[in-house]
Parts: structure tokens; C-alpha cells; sequence
């Protein structure tokens, strides 16, 4: 099973859904993302939010569309993304990609980037990708990691989240790496490019985040 998150965030930074259209996956919808999803004929099996950010018109829609809601107060301790990226998770899919979470308030996206790290913290292999219409984010913690070529994600930039990414090597990129450490603040491996079908990246210790993207 997949999982597919959609929040409010700008709808012209959306990608095209139909790239993202599998028989085993459900969607979940986040406060206006519930409506997008509604209005793009995408039926989301729950709903997450305090819905401030939509009409009284476009609730009575959600709410005839959408059998299981969750409401909270806009008041409360985790963003409408966290609850529904919780929820996810206990579900124990095999991938969650979450849309509309990038574009406008710049503290929403980095809280978004942030809750990428959930699984690392709970010894859980589910992969998260944060996806717009020019990147496709994700975490990693150590280990040895497969990337294939994408013509549509020219480029692959890896940013330390941690102070200290150690032994990071990259092979079969256009800058290769050996047994590096990368401080935080280091912009060494931005705008890296893959030179053939596939190549690895692996690292001893820290946390990276890894974007995809095009021009």
C-alpha cells in the first residue's frame, strides 16, 4: 500500500497526479487539500484539519464527499500535516509521498522538511517524499543508497541536516566523492549531476536531505 498526502500549498507548484496514479495506494487529504483532491475527482478515504482555510460552501463539499474527518481547534500542539503524516505511518505503507507541502509560508516548509525525519527516529523503513511540480525531497540516515537517472530531475543536491555528515561517497556522479565529511552549512554537493543510469551514495553517520530537481 501507498499513501498519498495532499496539503493546501500552492496548487500551480502541484504535479501532475496522473504520474502518481497506482492501484494500491490511497489518498489522504489536509485542510484545503481535501477540497483540491474533491475537485480533481480524487476521492481521499480521510480527512485531516481545522479547516480555516476554507469556505462554509467548501466544508458542506468535504464533508458530503469525504466519510471520515478529523477535526481539530486551530489551536493545538502539531500542524494539520504532522496528524495526518502520524496517522499515515501507523498505517505501516510501503511509501507515503506527500504533495502541496512547499510554495507560500516558508516556516510551514521547513516544518515540513523536518517531519521527514519521523521515521529515522522510530527504527521505521517507510520512505517519505515531499513532490512538487521541480523536486522531489527526501531524508536519509546511514547506509548505502541506490538513485537512478531521471530526465525530468536533471539534479541531485545532498544538504547536511546534521553538523557533521561523515565518510559521505558519491559514485557514478559528474563530482564524485570519497569517505567525506560534510559540515552543515557545506554547499560542496549542490547541483550534483548522475553520469549514467543509476549511481550510490552512502555515508557513515548524520542525516541527509536529498532533492531531486530540474530548472
Amino acid at each position: 500500500m501507498m499513501i498519498n498526502i495532499l496539503a493546501g500549498g500552492p496548487e500551480e507548484l502541484l504535479p501532475n497526479f496522473n504520474e502518481y496514479t497506482e492501484e494500491n495506494e490511497i489518498w489522504v487529504g489536509v485542510d484545503r487539500g481535501v477540497f483540491t483532491l474533491i475537485e480533481k475527482n480524487i476521492k481521499p478515504i480521510i480527512a485531516f484539519g481545522d479547516f480555516d482555510s476554507v469556505s462554509r460552501n467548501e466544508i458542506l463539499v468535504i464533508e458530503e464527499h469525504v466519510k471520515e474527518m478529523k477535526r481539530f481547534r486551530p489551536e493545538k500542539d502539531e500542524t494539520d500535516m504532522e496528524l495526518a503524516l502520524n496517522w499515515a505511518i501507523e498505517q505501516k505503507p510501503a511509501l507515503i509521498r506527500i504533495f502541496g507541502a512547499t510554495g507560500g509560508r516558508l516556516d510551514h516548509l521547513m516544518a515540513n522538511v523536518q517531519l521527514l525525519i519521523k521515521p529515522l527516529m522510530k527504527d521505521n523503513d517507510v520512505d517519505i517524499f515531499i513532490i512538487d511540480n521541480q523536486n522531489i525531497l527526501s531524508l536519509k540516515g546511514p547506509g548505502c543508497y541506490k538513485i537512478k537517472k531521471r530526465a525530468d530531475k536533471k539534479y541531485v543536491s545532498f544538504v547536511p541536516l546534521t553538523f557533521n555528515v561523515k565518510g559521505l561517497t558519491l559514485e557514478g556522479f559528474k563530482y564524485p566523492l570519497e569517505n567525506r565529511h560534510i559540515a552543515i552549512g557545506s554547499t560542496l554537493c549542490i547541483s550534483n549531476e548522475l553520469i549514467s543510469d543509476s549511481g550510490t551514495f552512502s555515508f557513515s553517520e548524520g542525516i541527509l536531505l536529498v532533492i531531486r530537481s530540474n530548472d
